[in-house]
């Protein structure tokens, strides 16, 4: 039983490996900055998911510590982006506005 979870967690890292390369495109090709900023908060949440699933594989404790450091770096790479990307919003309807 124990062969099969393992399988199944390693088929979990792949699908998600996969997904993560799949926001990395979307991110790269994004017409809007809004996409790019939803596509590196996803990338981070996936890449949390995926160490925790690896915290269950390895039965390592500490990963999950990692995990939660990362999602707090992860959150606030978010609100950094989010607040660019206000800022750059303002200047650009400034910038029509006064044209």
């Amino acid at each position: 039983m124990e062969q099969v979870l393992e399988i199944f967690l390693f088929a979990v890292i792949v699908i998600l490996s996969i997904l993560v390369f799949f926001c990395l495109i979307r991110a790269l090709k994004g017409p809007e900055i809004s996409d790019r900023v939803i596509c590196v908060n996803m990338i981070g949440t996936l890449v949390i998911i995926i160490i925790s699933v690896l915290a269950v594989i390895l039965d390592e404790s500490w990963l999950a510590d990692i995990a939660a450091v990362y999602a707090m770096i992860s959150f606030l790479a978010v609100v950094v982006l989010t607040k660019i990307y206000i800022g750059v919003y303002r200047e650009k309807h400034r910038a029509e506005g006064k044209e």
